[in-house]
């Protein structure tokens, strides 16, 4: 993988120091093809992303990783299978693909379930003297060179988050 540092050291021969591609790449130990392609071109930054990932083992069996994924969601916390459990589960079912298929499958299911947008949000408005909060609490005061401990009310109106404190 190319980094920064690396087009950098291939610009600054080319450029400044006036090597030639061969030199260069004897040099830093990178490909002509990966040079040539650095001086042509002003990117700072080389990133490969692939557009659409094949499946080709996984195809047949995508319903049944779905159901599996499903009732292990549906599980508490403390009986879920982790990922490789669900693998070896689905291989005794004659799954013969890779765990790292498994493994991405189920990272963007997860996702994609994450990300759908919950079913209702009700907003709480009160209307003003409607609701309040209510609580005592006891605090340690000086009152004139003595400690002393008092008990204080504590109000705040829901409406303007207004706290009322009476001692």
């Amino acid at each position: 993988m190319l980094i920064v540092e690396t087009i950098a050291k291939v610009r600054r021969a080319h450029f400044v120091q006036g090597k030639s591609i061969k030199a260069i790449c004897r040099e830093l130990k990178v490909s002509r093809k990966v040079v040539r392609k650095i001086v042509r071109s002003e990117a700072t930054e080389f990133r490969y992303e692939r557009g659409h990932q094949p499946r080709p083992k996984l195809g047949g069996f995508t319903e049944k990783l779905e159901v599996l994924l499903a009732a292990n969601e549906a599980k508490p916390a403390r009986e879920r299978l982790t990922l490789v459990r669900v693998f070896e589960d689905l291989r005794g079912q004659g799954y013969e693909g890779s765990y790292d298929a498994v493994r991405r499958y189920a990272k963007r299911w997860k996702s994609e379930r994450a990300s759908s947008p919950p079913a209702a949000y009700v907003p709480l408005s009160f209307a003003p003297g409607e609701v309040y909060q209510f609580d005592w609490s006891h605090e340690i005061v000086v009152l004139g060179g003595v400690t002393t401990t008092v008990k204080v009310a504590h109000v705040r109106l829901c409406h303007s988050r207004m706290l009322f404190v009476r001692a």
